[in-house]
C-alpha cells in the first residue's frame, strides 16, 4: 500500500532524532548541490538548441541537419564516457570521480565560444558529453547509496528541477546574450552564451569537492563523522541493502546477466528515454512562425521547462507519499500521451500546439521515479547496481544516436511527421513495461524489497518493531 503521508510529512514517524539530524545534512549536502550541477549540466547540454536558433546556423552556414547532429554526437559522447564507470563507481572516491569530471566538462563547454566550423562543434560537443556522461547516474548512485526506499523519490524529483531549471535558463541566458552583449568584444550573442555558462559551470564544480558526501563505502571524512557513517550504515542494512563493496568476479557478472532485473530494466529505460518530442522541437516550431524576433523565441521556449519543474516535483512527491511509483509513471505519462498526440495530428488549432509543447515536459518527469525504483530493486549488491545504472543510462542514451536520425531529421522540423507518432508508442509500451515490472518485482524472489506501492516489507518490519519499542519505551502497554 501506498504510505499516504502527506507532502510535509519528511521524515517516517519511525526516524529516531538522531537518524532525522542525519536526513537533514545529508539532504542539504547532496540534493541542493546535484540539483544546481544538473541546473548547470542541462544548461550546458542545451545551450546547442539556442545557439543554433539565435544565429549561430546563419553565421556557420548551416542548412541542413546539423542540429540534429549536434544531438547525436553528444549522445554518442555520452556512451562512450559511460562505459568505465561500471568498474569505478564502487572502488572510487564519487566526491573526487564526479567532480573532476565537472571541471572538464566545464572547460570544453567554454571553448566552444570559438568554433568557427561544423567539425569544431562537433568535436567540442563530443567533449563536453564525454566528461558530462557519469553526473546522472553518479548521482542516482549517490542516492541509492544512503536513501532507504520511501525516502529516495523525492530527493531524486528535487535533483531533477535541475534539468527543467536548465533548459528553462538557457533560454532566458540566451535571450539575455542576444539582448545586450551581441556584438560585445566582437563576440555573437550565441558565442557569448557558452563564455556565459562556462563561467557558472567552473566555481560550483570546485565548491563540490567541499560538499559531496561520497558514499557510505567510501565517504568523505571531510564532510561525514565516523557516528554519522556508523548510523547511516546500519540504517540502511536494517531496509535490506548492502553496504559494502565486493570484488568483480566471473561469478558476479554471470550473476547479473542471468538475472531477470538487469534486461527488464535496461528495455524499461530504452522506452523511457524514447518517450519525448526532439528537445529543440518546440524552439523551431516557435521559430517557423516568423512572429517573434530572437529575444521573444527564447523566453517563449521556457515555457516548456517551467511547467516541467512542477510536473517533477508532483510526480516524485506522489511515488514516495500517496499513489506509488507505478501509478505515477501511468499519471505523468498520460499528460505526455495527450500532448503527443495533438502533435500527432498536427492539423489542430494553435492554441492546441501551444498546450501540447507545453506539457512535453511530463515525460521527464518520469526519471527519477524510474531510476529510484531501479536503485531499490538493486540494493542488495552495489556492483549490480552500479552496473545495471551505468548500462541502464548508456544503452539507452545509444538508442538516441540513431533513433532521431530517422524520427526527427531537423528538415522535417516542425511537423515530424514521424517523430510525434513514434515517442507516443514509446509512451504505450513505457507503461506497460512499468506494469510488467511491478509484477515481476512483487512475485520474483527480490518481492521482499518493494513492488513500487509504497515502502517495501523489510523497511515496514522495521516500521512495526520501531513502533512497538517506542510503545514500551513510553510506558505505553496495547490493549
Amino acid at each position: 500500500m501506498a504510505m499516504g503521508r502527506r507532502w510535509c510529512q519528511w521524515y517516517s514517524p519511525t526516524d529516531s532524532p538522531e537518524e532525522k539530524k542525519l536526513i537533514a545534512k545529508l539532504d542539504l549536502l547532496i540534493v541542493p548541490y546535484a540539483c544546481i550541477l544538473y541546473w548547470v549540466k542541462y544548461i550546458d547540454q542545451s545551450n546547442i538548441n539556442n545557439a543554433y536558433v539565435s544565429g549561430m546556423s546563419e553565421e556557420l552556414g548551416f542548412n541542413g541537419n546539423e542540429l540534429v547532429q549536434f544531438q547525436t554526437i553528444f549522445v554518442v559522447g555520452n556512451v562512450v564516457g559511460l562505459l568505465p564507470f561500471i568498474y569505478l563507481f564502487p572502488r572510487l572516491p564519487m566526491h573526487l570521480l564526479v567532480l573532476t569530471l565537472d571541471l572538464g566538462w566545464g572547460i570544453f563547454t567554454l571553448l566552444q565560444y570559438r568554433a568557427q566550423s561544423y567539425g569544431e562543434i562537433m568535436a567540442y560537443r563530443f567533449l563536453v558529453s564525454l566528461f558530462e556522461a557519469s553526473y546522472f547516474p553518479g548521482v542516482h548512485f549517490v542516492l541509492g547509496s544512503w536513501y532507504r526506499s520511501d525516502e529516495i523519490g523525492r530527493r531524486g524529483g528535487i535533483f531533477y528541477v535541475g534539468l527543467t531549471l536548465g533548459t528553462l535558463t538557457a533560454g532566458l541566458l540566451q535571450s539575455a546574450a542576444t539582448t545586450y552583449l551581441d556584438g560585445r568584444h566582437g563576440l555573437s550573442g550565441w558565442r557569448w552564451l557558452f563564455v556565459i555558462n562556462a563561467v557558472i559551470t567552473l566555481p560550483l564544480a570546485l565548491i563540490g569537492y567541499f560538499v559531496w558526501p561520497g558514499t557510505p563505502a567510501k565517504p568523505h571524512r571531510f564532510v561525514i563523522t565516523d557516528s554519522e557513517l556508523q548510523l547511516a550504515r546500519s540504517r540502511l542494512e536494517r531496509a535490506g541493502a548492502r553496504v559494502q563493496s565486493t570484488p568483480f568476479s566471473l561469478h558476479l557478472l554471470r550473476r547479473i546477466f542471468t538475472s531477470w532485473r538487469f534486461y527488464a530494466l535496461v528495455l524499461w529505460d530504452v522506452f523511457f528515454f524514447n518517450t519525448d518530442a526532439n528537445s529543440a522541437a518546440f524552439l523551431l516550431w516557435i521559430k517557423s512562425l516568423h512572429r517573434f524576433d530572437t529575444a521573444t523565441m527564447n523566453q517563449l521556449g521556457t515555457v516548456s521547462p517551467a511547467l516541467g519543474i512542477f510536473f517533477v516535483l508532483f510526480i516524485n512527491f506522489s511515488a514516495d507519499l500517496w499513489i506509488g511509483r507505478a501509478a505515477a509513471i501511468t499519471l505523468a505519462s498520460a499528460v505526455n500521451f495527450t500532448g503527443l498526440v495533438i502533435l500527432a495530428i498536427w492539423d489542430v488549432p494553435e492554441a492546441a500546439k501551444w498546450f501540447a509543447f507545453s506539457v512535453s515536459y511530463s515525460s521527464v518527469a518520469v526519471s527519477s521515479v524510474l531510476y529510484g525504483w531501479a536503485n531499490i530493486i538493486m540494493k542488495d549488491s552495489i556492483e549490480e547496481r552500479a552496473l545495471a545504472l551505468i548500462l541502464m543510462t548508456a544503452i539507452a542514451t545509444s538508442t538516441n544516436a540513431w533513433i532521431p536520425l530517422f524520427v526527427y531529421p531537423t528538415v522535417e522540423a516542425p511537423r515530424f511527421p514521424k517523430g510525434y507518432v513514434f515517442s507516443a508508442s514509446m509512451v504505450v509500451c513505457l507503461v506497460i513495461m512499468t506494469q510488467v515490472v511491478r509484477i515481476l518485482f512483487r512475485d520474483g524472489k527480490h518481492s521482499e524489497i518493494d513492488d513500487g506501492h509504497g515502502i517495501s516489507e523489510i523497511e515496514e518490519q522495521v516500521v512495526v518493531k520501531s513502533l512497538e519499542t517506542r510503545r514500551v519505551d513510553e510506558g505505553v502497554v496495547a490493549v
